[in-house]
Protein backbone atom coordinates (compact mmCIF):
# COMPACT_ATOMS: atom_id res chain seq x y z
CA UNK A 1 0.00 0.00 0.00
CA UNK A 2 2.54 2.35 1.14
CA UNK A 3 4.60 1.90 -2.29
CA UNK A 4 1.35 2.07 -4.00
CA UNK A 5 0.72 5.39 -2.27
CA UNK A 6 4.22 6.20 -3.13
CA UNK A 7 4.34 5.70 -6.88
CA UNK A 8 1.02 7.62 -7.14
CA UNK A 9 2.79 10.88 -5.50
CA UNK A 10 5.61 10.41 -8.17
CA UNK A 11 3.54 10.24 -11.33
CA UNK A 12 1.54 13.18 -9.92
CA UNK A 13 4.70 15.04 -9.41
CA UNK A 14 5.65 14.21 -12.79
CA UNK A 15 2.45 14.98 -14.26
CA UNK A 16 2.98 18.63 -12.59
CA UNK A 17 6.17 19.12 -13.80
CA UNK A 18 5.43 18.07 -17.10
CA UNK A 19 2.48 20.60 -17.80
CA UNK A 20 5.02 22.87 -16.30
CA UNK A 21 7.74 22.41 -18.55
CA UNK A 22 5.03 22.41 -21.38
CA UNK A 23 3.55 25.58 -20.45
CA UNK A 24 6.91 26.81 -20.36
CA UNK A 25 7.93 26.06 -24.08
CA UNK A 26 4.75 27.45 -25.48
CA UNK A 27 5.37 30.68 -23.84
CA UNK A 28 8.54 31.08 -24.71
CA UNK A 29 7.30 29.98 -28.16
CA UNK A 30 4.80 32.44 -28.52
CA UNK A 31 6.61 35.31 -27.59
CA UNK A 32 9.15 34.39 -30.18
CA UNK A 33 6.99 34.18 -33.05
CA UNK A 34 5.78 37.97 -32.07
CA UNK A 35 8.89 38.85 -31.40
CA UNK A 36 9.05 39.33 -28.20
CA UNK A 37 12.09 37.61 -26.71
CA UNK A 38 14.97 40.35 -26.76
CA UNK A 39 11.42 42.90 -24.31
CA UNK A 40 12.20 43.56 -21.09
CA UNK A 41 8.92 42.73 -18.77
CA UNK A 42 6.70 45.52 -17.78
CA UNK A 43 7.63 47.31 -14.60
CA UNK A 44 5.70 47.49 -11.21
CA UNK A 45 6.22 48.94 -7.99
CA UNK A 46 9.17 48.86 -5.86
CA UNK A 47 10.04 46.37 -3.66
CA UNK A 48 9.21 46.91 0.21
CA UNK A 49 6.51 45.76 2.86
CA UNK A 50 3.59 46.99 4.48
CA UNK A 51 4.43 45.79 8.08
CA UNK A 52 2.23 45.20 10.53
CA UNK A 53 -2.17 45.37 9.86
CA UNK A 54 -2.87 48.83 9.85
CA UNK A 55 0.19 50.76 11.53
CA UNK A 56 2.53 49.02 8.84
CA UNK A 57 6.24 50.36 10.12
CA UNK A 58 5.10 53.65 11.19
CA UNK A 59 5.94 53.31 14.89
CA UNK A 60 9.70 52.34 13.88
CA UNK A 61 9.65 55.18 11.36
CA UNK A 62 8.68 57.76 13.98
CA UNK A 63 11.06 55.77 16.97
CA UNK A 64 13.89 56.23 14.60
CA UNK A 65 13.31 60.40 13.98
CA UNK A 66 13.72 60.62 17.91
CA UNK A 67 17.56 59.23 17.80
CA UNK A 68 20.68 60.82 16.63
CA UNK A 69 20.45 59.33 13.37
CA UNK A 70 16.74 59.52 11.95
CA UNK A 71 17.84 58.32 8.61
CA UNK A 72 18.33 54.77 10.14
CA UNK A 73 14.89 54.11 9.19
CA UNK A 74 15.63 54.62 5.42
CA UNK A 75 18.69 53.09 5.30
CA UNK A 76 17.70 49.53 6.22
CA UNK A 77 15.10 49.21 3.70
CA UNK A 78 17.32 51.02 1.09
CA UNK A 79 20.13 48.16 2.37
CA UNK A 80 17.21 45.62 1.49
CA UNK A 81 15.27 47.20 -1.54
CA UNK A 82 17.13 50.02 -3.16
CA UNK A 83 16.92 53.45 -3.15
CA UNK A 84 12.88 53.70 -4.04
CA UNK A 85 10.96 51.15 -2.12
CA UNK A 86 7.57 50.53 -0.59
CA UNK A 87 6.36 50.90 3.04
CA UNK A 88 3.28 51.72 4.90
CA UNK A 89 3.32 54.88 7.07
CA UNK A 90 1.15 56.95 8.71
CA UNK A 91 -1.74 55.46 7.85
CA UNK A 92 -1.21 54.97 4.24
CA UNK A 93 0.91 53.11 1.78
CA UNK A 94 3.82 55.42 0.54
CA UNK A 95 6.77 54.56 -1.92
CA UNK A 96 9.66 56.17 -0.14
CA UNK A 97 12.78 57.49 -2.91
CA UNK A 98 16.28 58.23 -1.18
CA UNK A 99 17.29 58.41 -4.94
CA UNK A 100 18.19 62.01 -6.13
CA UNK A 101 17.28 62.14 -9.61
CA UNK A 102 14.46 59.99 -8.78
CA UNK A 103 13.75 62.99 -6.08
CA UNK A 104 14.25 65.87 -9.15
CA UNK A 105 11.63 63.96 -11.38
CA UNK A 106 8.93 64.27 -8.76
CA UNK A 107 9.95 68.07 -7.10
CA UNK A 108 9.93 69.36 -11.27
CA UNK A 109 6.52 67.55 -11.51
CA UNK A 110 6.42 67.51 -15.40
CA UNK A 111 2.92 67.17 -16.60
CA UNK A 112 1.47 67.99 -13.42
CA UNK A 113 1.16 64.23 -12.67
CA UNK A 114 2.10 64.78 -8.74
CA UNK A 115 -0.02 66.86 -6.31
CA UNK A 116 0.99 68.00 -2.82
CA UNK A 117 0.46 65.15 -0.28
CA UNK A 118 -0.13 66.30 3.14
CA UNK A 119 -1.88 64.44 6.45
CA UNK A 120 -5.20 64.93 6.86
CA UNK A 121 -4.96 67.55 10.04
CA UNK A 122 -2.76 70.10 7.81
CA UNK A 123 -5.48 70.09 5.04
CA UNK A 124 -8.06 70.52 7.95
CA UNK A 125 -6.84 73.63 9.36
CA UNK A 126 -5.23 75.10 6.13
CA UNK A 127 -8.55 74.26 3.82
CA UNK A 128 -8.71 73.32 0.32
CA UNK A 129 -7.73 76.74 -1.01
CA UNK A 130 -4.27 76.65 0.78
CA UNK A 131 -1.52 77.83 -1.35
CA UNK A 132 0.37 74.55 -0.07
CA UNK A 133 -2.01 72.12 -1.56
CA UNK A 134 -2.70 74.78 -4.65
CA UNK A 135 -1.98 72.94 -8.26
CA UNK A 136 -1.83 74.02 -11.34
CA UNK A 137 -1.69 77.90 -13.03
CA UNK A 138 -2.97 79.74 -9.73
CA UNK A 139 -0.19 77.88 -7.82
CA UNK A 140 2.24 79.42 -10.71
CA UNK A 141 1.13 82.77 -10.65
CA UNK A 142 1.23 83.30 -6.63
CA UNK A 143 4.30 81.72 -6.58
CA UNK A 144 6.34 83.79 -9.31
CA UNK A 145 4.48 87.23 -8.14
CA UNK A 146 5.78 86.44 -4.06
CA UNK A 147 9.18 85.18 -5.39
CA UNK A 148 9.80 88.45 -7.78
CA UNK A 149 9.06 89.86 -5.06
CA UNK A 150 11.50 88.65 -2.80
CA UNK A 151 14.29 88.54 -5.20
CA UNK A 152 14.18 92.43 -6.22
CA UNK A 153 17.49 94.27 -5.34
CA UNK A 154 15.22 97.01 -4.08
CA UNK A 155 13.27 94.57 -1.35
CA UNK A 156 16.57 93.58 -0.53
CA UNK A 157 18.34 96.62 0.03
CA UNK A 158 15.38 97.63 2.25
CA UNK A 159 15.03 94.36 4.35
CA UNK A 160 18.57 94.27 5.21
CA UNK A 161 18.41 97.32 7.16
CA UNK A 162 15.11 95.88 8.99
CA UNK A 163 17.30 92.68 9.66
CA UNK A 164 20.56 94.02 10.79
CA UNK A 165 17.65 96.37 13.01
CA UNK A 166 15.63 93.40 14.73
CA UNK A 167 19.39 91.31 14.95
CA UNK A 168 21.37 94.66 16.55
CA UNK A 169 18.41 95.13 18.91
CA UNK A 170 18.21 91.46 20.20
CA UNK A 171 21.67 91.15 20.56
CA UNK A 172 21.72 94.66 22.67
CA UNK A 173 19.60 92.98 25.16
CA UNK A 174 20.99 89.89 25.84
CA UNK A 175 24.04 91.71 26.86
CA UNK A 176 22.58 94.62 28.72
CA UNK A 177 21.04 92.13 31.17
CA UNK A 178 21.79 92.45 34.75
CA UNK A 179 22.69 88.38 35.18
CA UNK A 180 24.85 87.91 31.94
CA UNK A 181 25.62 84.28 33.53
CA UNK A 182 22.26 83.41 33.13
CA UNK A 183 21.82 81.49 30.08
CA UNK A 184 19.35 82.15 27.33
CA UNK A 185 17.74 79.71 25.12
CA UNK A 186 18.55 80.64 21.77
CA UNK A 187 15.65 78.44 20.01
CA UNK A 188 13.17 80.54 21.84
CA UNK A 189 15.68 83.88 21.12
CA UNK A 190 16.02 83.49 17.25
CA UNK A 191 11.90 82.83 16.86
CA UNK A 192 11.35 86.32 18.32
CA UNK A 193 14.06 88.03 15.81
CA UNK A 194 12.40 85.81 12.96
CA UNK A 195 8.71 86.35 13.26
CA UNK A 196 9.02 90.17 13.70
CA UNK A 197 10.66 89.94 10.29
CA UNK A 198 8.24 87.74 8.71
CA UNK A 199 4.91 89.38 9.80
CA UNK A 200 6.63 92.96 8.94
CA UNK A 201 7.43 91.19 5.31
CA UNK A 202 3.86 89.98 4.98
CA UNK A 203 1.51 92.53 6.01
CA UNK A 204 3.67 95.57 7.56
CA UNK A 205 2.71 95.07 11.41
CA UNK A 206 5.14 96.61 13.56
CA UNK A 207 6.04 95.59 17.21
CA UNK A 208 3.49 96.44 19.47
CA UNK A 209 -0.36 94.91 20.69
CA UNK A 210 -0.94 93.72 17.22
CA UNK A 211 2.28 91.73 16.60
CA UNK A 212 1.83 89.84 20.10
CA UNK A 213 -1.51 89.12 19.08
CA UNK A 214 -0.55 87.46 16.18
CA UNK A 215 2.64 85.62 17.71
CA UNK A 216 0.39 84.42 20.56
CA UNK A 217 -2.31 82.99 18.06
CA UNK A 218 0.29 81.84 15.58
CA UNK A 219 1.81 79.89 18.12
CA UNK A 220 -1.81 78.10 18.89
CA UNK A 221 -2.56 77.22 14.60
CA UNK A 222 0.68 75.65 14.25
CA UNK A 223 0.29 73.58 17.15
CA UNK A 224 -2.56 71.77 14.99
CA UNK A 225 -0.28 70.95 12.32
CA UNK A 226 0.50 67.43 13.60
CA UNK A 227 -2.73 66.42 15.31
CA UNK A 228 -5.60 63.46 15.38
CA UNK A 229 -8.10 65.94 12.88
CA UNK A 230 -10.85 66.11 15.13
CA UNK A 231 -12.85 69.32 15.07
CA UNK A 232 -14.85 68.93 18.36
CA UNK A 233 -14.55 71.13 21.68
CA UNK A 234 -11.81 70.21 23.98
CA UNK A 235 -9.40 68.71 20.93
CA UNK A 236 -6.38 70.08 19.49
CA UNK A 237 -7.84 70.72 16.21
CA UNK A 238 -10.68 72.94 17.47
CA UNK A 239 -8.36 75.26 19.18
CA UNK A 240 -5.79 75.33 16.62
CA UNK A 241 -8.83 76.23 13.72
CA UNK A 242 -10.37 78.61 16.36
CA UNK A 243 -7.00 80.66 16.75
CA UNK A 244 -7.19 80.90 12.85
CA UNK A 245 -10.24 82.38 12.79
CA UNK A 246 -9.11 84.87 15.19
CA UNK A 247 -6.02 85.81 13.15
CA UNK A 248 -8.00 85.86 9.98
CA UNK A 249 -10.29 88.39 11.61
CA UNK A 250 -7.43 90.76 12.05
CA UNK A 251 -5.50 90.07 8.86
CA UNK A 252 -8.47 90.51 7.05
CA UNK A 253 -9.23 94.11 8.27
CA UNK A 254 -5.56 94.89 7.37
CA UNK A 255 -6.15 93.69 3.49
CA UNK A 256 -9.60 95.73 3.62
CA UNK A 257 -8.19 98.92 5.02
CA UNK A 258 -5.01 98.46 2.74
CA UNK A 259 -7.69 98.06 -0.70
CA UNK A 260 -9.54 101.16 0.20
CA UNK A 261 -6.60 103.34 0.73
CA UNK A 262 -5.29 101.63 -2.95
CA UNK A 263 -8.74 102.65 -4.65
CA UNK A 264 -8.21 106.12 -3.37
CA UNK A 265 -5.00 106.65 -4.38
CA UNK A 266 -4.71 104.21 -7.26
CA UNK A 267 -3.51 106.71 -9.64
CA UNK A 268 -0.39 107.39 -7.21
CA UNK A 269 0.65 103.47 -6.76
CA UNK A 270 3.51 103.25 -8.18
CA UNK A 271 7.18 101.63 -7.06
CA UNK A 272 8.15 98.64 -5.30
CA UNK A 273 5.32 97.29 -3.10
CA UNK A 274 5.58 97.39 0.60
CA UNK A 275 4.90 93.72 1.64
CA UNK A 276 3.29 90.46 0.31
CA UNK A 277 -0.03 92.07 0.73
CA UNK A 278 0.78 94.90 -1.40
CA UNK A 279 2.04 92.42 -3.89
CA UNK A 280 -1.07 90.40 -4.36
CA UNK A 281 -3.69 93.10 -4.17
CA UNK A 282 -1.69 94.89 -7.00
CA UNK A 283 -1.77 91.66 -9.03
CA UNK A 284 -4.43 91.67 -11.66
CA UNK A 285 -4.21 88.43 -13.08
CA UNK A 286 -2.19 88.87 -16.34
CA UNK A 287 0.55 85.95 -16.05
CA UNK A 288 -2.32 83.85 -16.02
CA UNK A 289 -4.39 85.16 -18.93
CA UNK A 290 -7.05 85.30 -16.49
CA UNK A 291 -7.64 88.46 -16.04
CA UNK A 292 -8.81 88.14 -12.77
CA UNK A 293 -8.13 89.89 -9.18
CA UNK A 294 -6.87 87.55 -6.22
CA UNK A 295 -10.38 87.45 -3.71
CA UNK A 296 -9.88 89.39 -0.14
CA UNK A 297 -10.64 86.26 1.81
CA UNK A 298 -8.28 84.50 -0.18
CA UNK A 299 -5.26 87.05 0.38
CA UNK A 300 -6.04 86.83 4.08
CA UNK A 301 -5.81 83.34 4.39
CA UNK A 302 -2.67 82.62 2.58
CA UNK A 303 -1.37 85.63 4.80
CA UNK A 304 -1.13 83.50 7.43
CA UNK A 305 0.15 79.84 5.88
CA UNK A 306 2.81 81.95 3.94
CA UNK A 307 3.81 82.25 7.77
CA UNK A 308 3.83 78.51 8.66
CA UNK A 309 7.47 77.44 6.24
CA UNK A 310 8.96 80.75 7.36
CA UNK A 311 8.25 81.17 10.90
CA UNK A 312 10.31 77.73 12.10
CA UNK A 313 12.85 76.94 9.62
CA UNK A 314 14.92 80.25 9.88
CA UNK A 315 15.40 80.43 13.71
CA UNK A 316 16.25 76.36 13.83
CA UNK A 317 19.01 77.03 10.97
CA UNK A 318 20.37 80.02 13.06
CA UNK A 319 20.36 77.55 16.55
CA UNK A 320 21.99 74.60 15.07
CA UNK A 321 24.36 76.95 12.96
CA UNK A 322 25.24 78.12 16.61
CA UNK A 323 25.55 74.44 18.21
CA UNK A 324 27.49 72.92 15.11
CA UNK A 325 30.20 75.62 15.45
CA UNK A 326 30.42 75.44 19.17
CA UNK A 327 31.19 72.10 18.76
CA UNK A 328 33.81 72.83 16.09
CA UNK A 329 35.76 75.60 17.26
CA UNK A 330 38.00 75.04 14.32
CA UNK A 331 34.93 76.43 11.95
CA UNK A 332 33.95 78.55 14.87
CA UNK A 333 37.46 80.59 14.50
CA UNK A 334 37.02 80.65 10.37
CA UNK A 335 33.64 81.74 10.85
CA UNK A 336 34.82 84.99 13.01
CA UNK A 337 38.20 85.64 11.27
CA UNK A 338 36.16 86.33 7.87
CA UNK A 339 33.39 88.52 9.31
CA UNK A 340 35.89 90.20 11.26
CA UNK A 341 37.18 91.27 8.09
CA UNK A 342 34.11 92.54 7.02
CA UNK A 343 33.60 94.38 9.78
CA UNK A 344 36.72 96.11 9.78
CA UNK A 345 36.59 97.02 6.02
CA UNK A 346 32.94 98.41 6.77
CA UNK A 347 34.11 100.27 9.92
CA UNK A 348 37.24 101.69 8.07
CA UNK A 349 35.55 102.77 4.63
CA UNK A 350 32.36 103.95 6.83
CA UNK A 351 29.95 102.41 4.89
CA UNK A 352 26.96 100.74 5.37
CA UNK A 353 26.62 97.04 5.17
CA UNK A 354 24.90 96.09 1.85
CA UNK A 355 23.27 92.34 1.20
CA UNK A 356 25.85 92.02 -1.16
CA UNK A 357 28.28 91.76 1.48
CA UNK A 358 26.67 89.22 3.90
CA UNK A 359 25.96 86.61 0.78
CA UNK A 360 29.51 87.18 -0.37
CA UNK A 361 31.25 85.88 2.29
CA UNK A 362 32.01 81.94 0.72
CA UNK A 363 33.23 80.50 4.92
CA UNK A 364 30.10 81.76 5.79
CA UNK A 365 27.68 80.45 3.38
CA UNK A 366 29.49 77.59 3.79
CA UNK A 367 28.21 76.81 7.46
CA UNK A 368 24.99 77.53 6.22
CA UNK A 369 24.90 74.91 4.06
CA UNK A 370 26.65 72.56 5.71
CA UNK A 371 23.73 73.32 8.43
CA UNK A 372 20.91 72.60 5.70
CA UNK A 373 22.38 69.87 4.78
CA UNK A 374 22.63 67.69 8.35
CA UNK A 375 19.86 69.18 10.12
CA UNK A 376 17.14 69.86 6.99
CA UNK A 377 14.03 71.43 8.15
CA UNK A 378 12.23 69.77 5.82
CA UNK A 379 13.24 66.74 6.16
CA UNK A 380 11.22 64.86 3.44
CA UNK A 381 8.28 66.49 0.63
CA UNK A 382 5.64 64.43 -0.11
CA UNK A 383 3.69 64.07 -3.70
CA UNK A 384 0.56 62.35 -4.76
CA UNK A 385 0.41 60.60 -8.06
CA UNK A 386 -2.86 61.33 -9.92
CA UNK A 387 -1.72 58.42 -12.75
CA UNK A 388 0.36 55.69 -12.87
CA UNK A 389 3.64 57.15 -13.88
CA UNK A 390 7.24 55.52 -14.40
CA UNK A 391 10.32 57.20 -13.04
CA UNK A 392 13.86 55.75 -13.49
CA UNK A 393 12.18 52.45 -13.85
CA UNK A 394 9.78 52.62 -10.94
CA UNK A 395 6.39 52.42 -11.29
CA UNK A 396 4.71 54.12 -9.04
CA UNK A 397 0.49 53.77 -8.63
CA UNK A 398 -2.26 56.07 -9.23
CA UNK A 399 -3.00 57.48 -5.79
CA UNK A 400 0.01 56.55 -4.18
CA UNK A 401 2.06 58.87 -2.24
CA UNK A 402 5.51 59.35 -2.90
CA UNK A 403 7.63 60.19 -0.21
CA UNK A 404 11.31 62.17 -1.44
CA UNK A 405 13.54 61.92 1.67
CA UNK A 406 15.86 64.90 1.52
CA UNK A 407 17.65 64.23 4.53
CA UNK A 408 18.96 60.71 3.23
CA UNK A 409 20.05 61.99 0.34
CA UNK A 410 22.11 64.83 2.09
CA UNK A 411 23.17 62.17 4.83
CA UNK A 412 24.38 59.29 2.04
CA UNK A 413 28.44 58.77 1.97
CA UNK A 414 27.75 57.76 -2.17
CA UNK A 415 26.87 61.77 -2.50
CA UNK A 416 28.73 63.04 0.91
CA UNK A 417 32.32 61.94 1.89
CA UNK A 418 31.82 61.33 5.85
CA UNK A 419 28.37 62.92 5.77
CA UNK A 420 28.04 61.83 10.02
CA UNK A 421 31.15 65.37 10.26
CA UNK A 422 29.89 69.22 10.19
CA UNK A 423 32.41 69.85 7.64
CA UNK A 424 31.63 73.68 5.80
CA UNK A 425 34.96 73.48 3.76
CA UNK A 426 33.59 70.84 1.74
CA UNK A 427 31.28 73.32 -0.11
CA UNK A 428 34.68 74.81 -1.19
CA UNK A 429 35.63 71.67 -3.20
CA UNK A 430 34.74 70.72 -6.51
CA UNK A 431 32.27 68.90 -7.30
CA UNK A 432 29.83 69.74 -4.91
CA UNK A 433 27.95 72.61 -5.43
CA UNK A 434 24.63 74.18 -3.82
CA UNK A 435 22.84 73.78 -7.45
CA UNK A 436 23.38 69.94 -7.43
CA UNK A 437 19.91 67.78 -7.46
CA UNK A 438 21.84 65.90 -4.74
CA UNK A 439 21.33 69.52 -1.99
CA UNK A 440 17.87 70.12 -1.69
CA UNK A 441 17.18 72.06 1.71
CA UNK A 442 14.75 74.45 0.00
CA UNK A 443 12.81 71.88 -2.20
CA UNK A 444 12.95 71.89 -5.63
CA UNK A 445 10.71 72.15 -9.37
CA UNK A 446 7.31 74.69 -9.61
CA UNK A 447 7.43 74.54 -5.68
CA UNK A 448 11.23 75.79 -4.73
CA UNK A 449 10.79 77.85 -1.85
CA UNK A 450 10.52 81.55 -3.19
CA UNK A 451 12.08 83.04 0.55
CA UNK A 452 15.22 80.78 -0.36
CA UNK A 453 17.70 84.21 -0.63
CA UNK A 454 15.65 85.57 1.79
CA UNK A 455 16.55 82.82 4.40
CA UNK A 456 20.08 82.77 3.87
CA UNK A 457 20.60 86.34 4.18
CA UNK A 458 18.49 86.50 7.42
CA UNK A 459 21.00 83.71 8.66
CA UNK A 460 24.53 85.68 7.35
CA UNK A 461 22.90 88.90 9.35
CA UNK A 462 22.64 87.03 12.12
CA UNK A 463 25.88 85.08 12.59
CA UNK A 464 27.94 87.85 11.40
CA UNK A 465 26.77 90.15 13.81
CA UNK A 466 26.84 87.20 16.81
CA UNK A 467 30.12 86.58 16.43
CA UNK A 468 31.89 90.05 15.93
CA UNK A 469 30.07 91.20 18.84
CA UNK A 470 29.71 88.64 21.34
CA UNK A 471 31.13 85.37 22.86
CA UNK A 472 29.04 82.18 23.97
CA UNK A 473 29.08 79.07 25.76
CA UNK A 474 26.80 76.09 24.97
CA UNK A 475 25.58 74.02 27.13
CA UNK A 476 24.90 70.03 26.34
CA UNK A 477 22.14 69.40 24.30
CA UNK A 478 20.36 67.25 21.27
CA UNK A 479 19.15 67.63 18.35
CA UNK A 480 15.43 65.61 17.95
CA UNK A 481 14.52 65.25 14.55
CA UNK A 482 10.93 64.42 14.55
CA UNK A 483 8.08 65.80 13.91
CA UNK A 484 10.20 68.43 13.17
CA UNK A 485 13.82 69.35 13.88
CA UNK A 486 14.32 70.87 16.79
CA UNK A 487 16.89 71.04 20.24
CA UNK A 488 16.01 69.16 22.92
CA UNK A 489 16.46 72.02 25.65
CA UNK A 490 16.10 74.75 23.37
CA UNK A 491 19.91 75.12 23.55
CA UNK A 492 20.83 76.85 26.76
CA UNK A 493 24.02 79.97 25.42
CA UNK A 494 25.72 81.71 27.93
CA UNK A 495 26.97 85.06 26.12
CA UNK A 496 29.17 87.25 27.18
CA UNK A 497 30.73 90.57 25.00
CA UNK A 498 33.71 89.93 23.13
Amino acid sequence: MKWALGTWELTCTGVFFGWLLLYKYLVVRRRRRGGLEDKPESIGPPRGTSGWPLIGETIEFIAAGYTSRPVTFMEKRKSLYGKVFKTHILGRPIIVSTDPDVNKVVLQNQGNVFIPCYPKSVIELLGESSILQMNGGLQKRIHAIVGGFLRSPQFKDRITKDIQKSVKLTLSSWLDRENLRQPLYLQDETKKITFEILVRLLMSVEPGEDMEFLKKEFMEVIKGLICLPVKLPGFRMYKSLQAKERMQKMVRKIVDDRKTAMEKNEAKISGLPNDVIDVLLRDTGESDGTQQRLPLDFISGNIIEMMIPGEDSVPMIMTLAVKYLSDNPKALACLVDENDKLKKRKDESCEEYAWTDYVSLQFTQGVISETLRMANIINAIWRKALEDVEVNGYLIPKGWCVLASLTSVHMDEENYQNPDEFDPWRWEKSGVSVKSNKFAPFGGGQRLCPGLELSRLEISIFLHHLVTTCTWVAEEDQIVYFPTVKTRRKLPIIVTPR
